[in-house]
């Protein structure tokens, strides 16, 4: 993301911040009406047809189960800073092992463990944001940095705007995961409530996080020094540079939890989703069923898939492993806040202006935001052909969505012989 937007990646993140609060707020709508397990791919189905309703689904499946494996492999690439010696795929299974016992409690259980997970990486990141504005303005015994590291090396805008728009096919992926507020909502008590609140909060998150840690974090370490990412966090990067004793060790831990966070939640997206399509015919109704603590365990096995990956790419291709699982859920996920985005529109649509104006929470502008926002995604997946390392993903996904489509139509034709 630095190389090929500098500085102004910032504004990358700032703006893949306005699409990924319009998707939240979209499906923040819905699932306050429909608060089922499914969400967006139950409102694909209900408002669109019952062919984006599986497309999505199984889509968003597919993507969450490579997300997981890429978060583990991430925890792996972070802890060989500690203990370089020791394999990545070690790591991948002990990472597996601890999140799936963890997704195999009752739901309650798994919400404590994120919510730890999440107010260590809240705490983290406030701090990294204070001890970097202490660098940058020089309080107490520190020199100033200032934000000359902004426009020093080559201006803000080394590739132009251009640098800008190429780096939001990266950035935008970093705040894929607002979906969770609708897939939630099933297991929630008096959704009506929850959601907006929890919506409310989630533009002034994705700017804190995102936005001004990026601020920060450029400030304090020219951008053509940051490196990739790939082989170690930026924020670790950052500390270390400036030369704060074990700063670099501490963001390492935290930049561990949060991939864990990330991982955590994915698998429990994963298995509800896989536990939706069961519910509704599409797979096995083997994975619709329950264990006695409500956790569908069968679907938790097969969400698993991700992690298995992730061990064969450690142990077979380890520098690569990341990239390899990264790159291929992000055409992916365009798809699914396209859909998400199209199945608000049909509600809206559907809704009389008494229902509308009824509704605890709702997404103004619309149906402006929704166009801005499908016209962004649709020109950016167009955008990963030219961006490096991303130049298949659009291209290996097709074949995908064309396979899953056969296997939809062919599973209708075989419910319709059984009736």
């Amino acid at each position: 993301m630095m190389t090929i937007g500098g500085p102004g990646v910032i504004l990358s993140y700032l703006f893949s911040a306005v699409i990924a609060v319009i998707v939240a707020y979209s499906i923040a709508e819905m699932a306050v009406v429909h608060p089922v397990a499914g969400s967006f791919g139950v409102y694909a189905q209900t408002y669109l047809n019952e062919w984006s309703g599986f497309a999505v689904r199984a889509t968003y499946t597919f993507v969450q189960i490579i997300a997981i494996g890429a978060e583990v492999t991430a925890v792996a690439i972070y802890c060989s800073l500690w203990f370089p010696a020791v394999p990545q795929w070690i790591w991948v299974v002990c990472v597996s092992a601890g999140l799936i016992a963890i997704n195999a409690m009752q739901v309650g259980s798994f919400g404590e463990f994120e919510y730890w997970f999440a107010i260590i990486k809240v705490i983290a990141i406030v701090a990294f944001i204070i001890l970097g504005l202490g660098l940058i303005f020089g309080l107490g015994p520190l020199r100033a940095v200032g934000f000359s590291n902004l426009t020093a090396h080559s201006g803000f805008l080394p590739h132009g705007i251009k640098g800008v728009w190429l780096a939001m096919t990266l950035t935008l992926t970093s705040y894929m995961g607002v979906e969770i507020l609708g897939v939630t909502a099933g297991e929630a008590e008096q959704p009506e409530k929850t959601i907006p609140r929890a919506m409310r909060t989630v533009s002034l998150r994705l700017i804190l996080f995102y936005v001004l840690s990026m601020i920060v974090m450029l400030s304090i370490t020219p951008w053509d020094r940051m490196g990739n990412g790939v082989t170690g966090s930026p924020f670790v990067s950052t500390f270390s540079a400036a030369g704060i004793p074990f700063a670099g060790s501490i963001m390492n831990l935290v930049v561990i939890t949060a991939a864990l966070s990330s991982a955590n939640a994915n698998l429990y997206l994963t298995t509800r989703t896989l536990f939706s399509l069961s519910r509704d015919g599409y797979v096995s109704e083997a994975l619709g069923r329950l264990a006695g603590n409500g956790v569908p365990y069968l679907a938790l096995f097969a969400s698993t898939g991700g992690m298995v990956a992730a061990i064969l790419l450690a142990i077979f291709a380890p520098g690569r492993a990341f990239l390899l699982l990264y790159g291929v859920a992000v055409a992916g996920m365009f798809f699914v806040w396209i859909v998400i985005l199209l199945a608000h529109l049909a509600f809206r649509r559907a809704l009389s202006k008494k229902g509308v104006a009824q509704l605890p929470i709702r997404l103004p502008f619309s149906p402006g935001m929704q166009i801005i926002a499908l016209t962004g995604l649709a020109a950016l997946a167009i955008t990963t052909f030219y961006v490096e390392g991303l130049q298949f993903s659009v291209p290996s996904f097709l074949p995908f969505l064309l396979l899953i489509t056969i296997f939809y139509f062919a599973l209708k034709r075989k419910n319709r012989r059984k009736l």
